[in-house]
Order: C-alpha cells, then sequence, then structure tokens
C-alpha cells in the first residue's frame, strides 16, 4: 500500500514527536499541541477537527475528575485512611505488602493516581521506618497498587476515559462504569501476589537490625574538612569518627575520589567530603561542631541560622517554575527561604556544583529550612513534599472528610446504574453528567476553595490528551492509521484477529513506556479502529487492550507519573523497576491476551 504525502507528513511529525517527548525538550501537552498545530497548518485536519479534542466528552470527565480527587485528598480524608489502614506490627512482608496494596488499589479505581501516591508516600515511609523497614521494599509497590487499581473502572486512569470519548466520538457505544474490570480486577490480583511474593527478593534494600535509641528517622549530611579541623590525621574505624561519634560516615570523597571507609585508609585530610548519617536532631550537632562544615548552610541567611531548622524532601511537580533551569539561574533560596542540602536523581546523591545543575521534575531536594516551608508549600501544586508533610496540622473541618467521601460514593453509584435511568431532558446520566455534579458540590460546600479549582486542573494533562486526539484524526485523515492497520493485518493473516490483538497491546505498551498513557492511547486508537473495519470484526477487543496497555507502565519510572514520583522519593534507580515490573508486564500482557477474546467477541 503506498504511502500519501500526508501520510508521510503525519508520520515524519509523530517520529519527531515521540523523540522530543522522550527526550522532555519541553512539557508533553506543548509538545503535542505543536505536532497538532503543524498538521492544521499543512491542512492535514480542519480547524474544527483539530479543537475537536477540546470538546471531548472523556478530556472533560478527566478536567472534572481533577476537582473530585483534590476534594477528597483537601480534606485529608486520605491520610486517615493511610494511617488507618497501616500495620500496626511487623509481619512476614508479603501480608505487609497486600495490606498496603489491596486498600490502595480500591481507593485508585476511583481516584486520580497522582494525589493518591504523593499522600499515602511519605506516611508509608515513616511508617516502615518505625517497624525498622526499608521504605524502598514498599514505594514501588505503591505505584504499582495505584496502576493495577486504576485498570479496574472506567474513572480509575484517564486514560481508559480517553478511549471512552474516542468510542463515542466515533459513534460507538463506550464502557460502562465496571466493564474494563472484568480483565483489570483479574490482572490486578494476580499482580498483587506476584508482588506479594516475589517483592521481598526483586526489591532493593535489606531490614535494617537496629533503629536509633529515640527511634528517631535517619538523614544524610554532606560536610567539609575545613583547614584547622581537628578530625584532620584522625582515621574511620568501622565507619566511625572517634570526635563525633553520634554519626556514621557512608562516604569519603577526596579531589573527585570516593575512598573506601569501611576498611578504613591512613588520615582525614583538610578539603574532605564526607557523607554522615544520624538523625534528625544531629543537625544542630554539626552546625555548632567547628570540626566540620556543613554543606549548604552558608545558603542561609544569618537570621535563619538561629531558628528551628528541619530537613525537608521536596520532590518538583511538573508545574515547579525552575524546571530547566540551573540552580543558580534560578537562586532557589530568594523564592522560598531554604538552603538546597542535596539532591537525589535516578538513585544519585548530589552534592556538588549546584549552580550548574539543570532542575528537572522528580528531582529530590533536599532541604534545610523551617517549619514555615511545610506551612506554606505543603498544598502548593508545584512541590511533591514527602518529609513532615504528615506532621502538620491542617486545621480541617473533619466532618468535610466525610462529605466528600460521601459524594464519591453518590458519584460512582450514580455513573454505575446511570445507564438504567431515565434521561434529563435530552442528557443521560452517564460519567460525565455525576463527575460534574460532584465537582461544583465539592466547590460549593467549600470542600475544595473556590479561589483553588482551576489550580487543582493539570491543565497540561488535559492539552495532552486534547491535542492527542487530533493526532488521532489526522492519523486518520492522511490514510496512515489505514496503513499501519494493513500492514499489521498482513502480517498476521494466517493466525486472524488474535495476533493483531497482540500487535496493538505491544505497540501501545512500547509507546506508554516512552511517552505518555495518554498519548499512547490516542496514537494506538485509530490503527485499531482501521484494522477491525479491514478485517470485519467487533473493535471493542482492541480497545479493551489499547486501555489494558497504556496502564501496564511498570517497567520504566517515566512511563507513569506515579512511577516518577516513587522513584524520588524512594531513591530508586532505572533498573529497580526493570527488575521487578517487567515480569508484571509480562503477567498482563499474557493475561489480557487469554482473558480479552473469552470476554469480547471479535
Amino acid at each position: 500500500m503506498a504511502l500519501s504525502t500526508d501520510a508521510i507528513i503525519v508520520i515524519s511529525i509523530i517520529i519527531l514527536m515521540i523523540v522530543a517527548l522522550a527526550k522532555e525538550l519541553v512539557r508533553p501537552g506543548m509538545i503535542m499541541f505543536s505536532a497538532l498545530t503543524l498538521m492544521m497548518v499543512m491542512g492535514i485536519v480542519s480547524t474544527k477537527e483539530s479543537l475537536s479534542g477540546f470538546a471531548n466528552t472523556g478530556m472533560i470527565t478527566v478536567a472534572v475528575l481533577f476537582i473530585v480527587s483534590e476534594g477528597i485528598s483537601h480534606t485529608g480524608a486520605l491520610k486517615y485512611l493511610a494511617r488507618v489502614l497501616l500495620p500496626k506490627k511487623r509481619k512476614p512482608i508479603h501480608w505487609l505488602y497486600l495490606q498496603i496494596m489491596v486498600p490502595v488499589s480500591v481507593v485508585s479505581a476511583f481516584l486520580n493516581n497522582t494525589p493518591v501516591v504523593v499522600i499515602f508516600a511519605p506516611i508509608i515511609k515513616n511508617w516502615s521506618e518505625r517497624l525498622q523497614l526499608p521504605a524502598s521494599k514498599f514505594l514501588i509497590p505503591l505505584s504499582y497498587a495505584t496502576i493495577l487499581g486504576g485498570m479496574t473502572t472506567l474513572i480509575g486512569t484517564s486514560t481508559n476515559l480517553v478511549v471512552h470519548g474516542l468510542m463515542l466520538d466515533n459513534g460507538l457505544e463506550g464502557f460502562n462504569m465496571f466493564e474494563l474490570g472484568k480483565v483489570g480486577v483479574p490482572i490486578a490480583v494476580v499482580g498483587m501476589l506476584y508482588i506479594a511474593i516475589f517483592g521481598g527478593l526483586l526489591l532493593p534494600g535489606k531490614r535494617a537490625k537496629f533503629m536509633t535509641k529515640n527511634q528517631f528517622k535517619e538523614y544524610f549530611y554532606d560536610v567539609i574538612i575545613p583547614d584547622k579541623s581537628k578530625l584532620i590525621g584522625q582515621t574511620i574505624a568501622k565507619g566511625y569518627l572517634s570526635e563525633i561519634r553520634s554519626v556514621k560516615v557512608e562516604r569519603l570523597v577526596r579531589e573527585g575520589v570516593e575512598l573506601d571507609v569501611e576498611n578504613g585508609f591512613d588520615e582525614i585530610h583538610p578539603g574532605d567530603s564526607l557523607l554522615l548519617r544520624g538523625t534528625s536532631e544531629t543537625i544542630y550537632e554539626l552546625m555548632q561542631n567547628p570540626a566540620v562544615e556543613l554543606k549548604g548552610l552558608d545558603n542561609l541567611a544569618p537570621e535563619m541560622r538561629h531558628k528551628k531548622l528541619k530537613q525537608v524532601e521536596a520532590v518538583l511537580a511538573p508545574r515547579f517554575p525552575g524546571i530547566g533551569k540551573t540552580i543558580g539561574q534560578f537562586d532557589f533560596y530568594s523564592h522560598y527561604q531554604a538552603a538546597i542540602m542535596a539532591i537525589n536523581r535516578n538513585g544519585e546523591h548530589i552534592t556538588d556544583d549546584f549552580d550548574n545543575i539543570v532542575l528537572k521534575e522528580g528531582d529530590t531536594l533536599i532541604l534545610l529550612t523551617t517549619e514555615h516551608f511545610i506551612k506554606a508549600w505543603s498544598e502548593s501544586k508545584i512541590f511533591y513534599l514527602t518529609s513532615y508533610l504528615g506532621d502538620v496540622n491542617n486545621g480541617k473541618n473533619p466532618v468535610k472528610k466525610w462529605i466528600a467521601g460521601g459524594i464519591v460514593l453518590l458519584m460512582v453509584a450514580g455513573a454505575t446504574i446511570g445507564d438504567f435511568l431515565p434521561p434529563v431532558g435530552p442528557n443521560k446520566m452517564n460519567m460525565y453528567w455525576f463527575a460534574s455534579l460532584a465537582a461544583i458540590l465539592m466547590v460549593w460546600l467549600n470542600i475544595v476553595p473556590h479561589q483553588r479549582y482551576t489550580k487543582v486542573i493539570s491543565w497540561d494533562v488535559l492539552i495532552t490528551i486534547a491535542a492527542s486526539l487530533g493526532i488521532s484524526k489526522a492519523m486518520q485523515n492522511s490514510g496512515a492509521a489505514d496503513m499501519i492497520a494493513t500492514t499489521a493485518i498482513n502480517f498476521s493473516k494466517q493466525h486472524g484477529p488474535i495476533v493483531v490483538l497482540m500487535t496493538i497491546y505491544l505497540l501501545t505498551n512500547l509507546f506508554t513506556e516512552v511517552i505518555t498513557n495518554n498519548a499512547a492511547a490516542a496514537l494506538v486508537f485509530p490503527i485499531a479502529m482501521s484494522a477491525a473495519h479491514q478485517m470485519g470484526v467487533d473493535p471493542k477487543p482492541f480497545f479493551v487492550a489499547i486501555c489494558i496497555a497504556a496502564s501496564a507502565s511498570f517497567t520504566t519510572p517515566i512511563g507513569y507519573q506515579t512511577n516518577l514520583i516513587v522513584q524520588s522519593i524512594g531513591n530508586y534507580k532505572f533498573k529497580d523497576f526493570v527488575k521487578i515490573g517487567l515480569i508484571l508486564n509480562v503477567i498482563a500482557f499474557i493475561m489480557s491476551m487469554v482473558l480479552i477474546p473469552l470476554i469480547w467477541e471479535f
């Protein structure tokens, strides 16, 4: 099948778009909107078609669900739920996994995954330290539980709503509330059992043998040895120095070379850089000890040094204004009255050459600041705060927790039975109908402050969805979708629609690991639609495969936002996700290929 000029242009633009998304040149929404604009300028889609995604039912439903999720988050209901559900005592680790993952997956079936992870992650981190267990054993399972839960309902993830909206736009019947659960629930159950059985072996971190006598959380401090330090000439004995026995030396760097601190060496030299491990109270001892100079302290204003200081971990969210700038250019202290002590990125602890480090989404900043920082920025959309966030009393009205929970339950119940209810005038009582009602109740009952209702919406996500729907239309108009579908069908002629189903799933899953899941679903949708028409089969099994494959992003931290968040908080490396997530991806694929054809006939 010969490619038309329009098809060549569309495929070329999509390739460039995928490269830009993978390299994170700018925010995904702007990349997608730029690609769509180029297609419109070249006449491949009309202005009306390029704008149609902004009126798509699925996209607008995602927007109002941001407000509903914020209502639950803002009341503190998720924090309360997390503390109630977490085990109070140590148990075999597989039981701990199930006790955390099962309720989290249920919550994520009805709420946006990101606030669930943002709220649960610091609580789980502090809980694991109290039980003398490494947090790295539990944060990836937290993210995976939200992904698995999102597969089970129409509103569990925005991807399901995107595919649902595309089906409606093409004159097809969309999904009902729990239809995707026919395959999503079995995958979630098997996935959680897999993590419960093998998570302890595959996830990084060893069980701590002891905790400090006050059960304080441990922190890391970077110090420099000044010229006249009394530590000069001393040796490290089993990780400790005689002058500062309250901290353990984790790392020593001399002139850019890391030395072995476990077996000892000749002596400490001036200018040596030490990474020390201690409690939250250690900071005051180090500030007053002339034998060491605490890195980052010189960035604090003199009046700040006499205040009650805390270490805070703050993960940079997409809205952080310094993304793409160096720390030197942004001047972090003048904006937030907090000094950067270190940066954790992809498992690397960075403490040097801050001025030239470019800030990226997902970076964890280790800050030295006062409790004022938490009070000022705990509800900001520019940080995902991970330390002390749960300790700040937000003074919320506890009654609103139950009101917000009741609104969500009514929304879910209404959307579930909406198809059986009589229409209100010309309008069906569908998911959008109930979600919009829930959103305005959240605002008018002051559960979500009316000044904030626009701030809680992730506009980049919405632009990504709307633009990807327009690009999907361009693929249909240009014939690119037909060409790709024809190639897939010819390749699998002798094996029938099952092999095409496998191809659609794998293509979607590959896209979702390198670009956004919503964009992946929208790009593969027209290919699936064209393949179904050419083969004369029902396209619904293909659409179900797209929903599952676009959500099943377990192998990399970049494919799903919750993975990116826990990577920063848990200090995971890329390989940690591959080690446990690749098998989970295979499980989801095999189960989908078995269950989808059994439940939805071609």
